[in-house]
């Protein structure tokens, strides 16, 4: 089971609607391209039947992830964290192989937005597993595809 915020089911809700609302559309599309003939080389009908079984495939796992998650509010994670790295943490780490820094915001499930000033990890992820129960002053080893990385936990806020 994992943990997400509410900000986080409220996305995933969003996301939900509107996958749903997306099935008249393709439905329509559909429709419109089996008037159009011959369905075996019609390219527009292949198109919307696969738009239309991608749709549904994402609003069953959508569906299914907001029946498994488990929420909790901020004040609940920071109760649970204390002073450890937990959900919505945002931690400030310095990578022992580089000696850079960057922040991280440990998240249930990402929004795939890459503006903020923090990198989005989930709690499932490499890193976010890794990060999860750290204390300020903790090096963790991070497993990632390229190898192995060491971090120092600077700062949890």
């Amino acid at each position: 089971m994992q943990i997400i915020t509410v900000e986080e089911r409220s996305h995933l809700e969003k996301r939900l609607e509107e996958m749903k609302a997306k099935r008249p559309v393709i439905s329509k599309r559909i429709a419109e391209a089996r008037a159009l003939g011959d369905l075996s080389e019609n390219a527009e009908y292949h198109a919307a039947r696969e738009d239309q079984g991608l749709n549904e495939a994402e609003i069953r796992r959508l569906e299914e992830r907001l029946r498994t998650v488990k929420v909790v509010d901020k004040d609940d994670a920071a109760e649970l964290a204390g002073d450890m790295a937990f959900l919505g943490s945002v931690v400030l780490l310095k990578d022992l192989g580089d000696e850079s820094e960057d922040l991280y915001k440990i998240v249930g499930e990402a929004t795939g937005r890459f503006d903020g000033e923090e990198i989005e990890v989930t709690a499932a992820s490499p890193m976010g597993e890794a990060l999860m129960k750290a204390r300020v002053g903790d090096v963790v080893k991070v497993d990632l595809p390229r190898g192995s990385k060491r971090f120092e936990v600077r700062e949890i806020r």
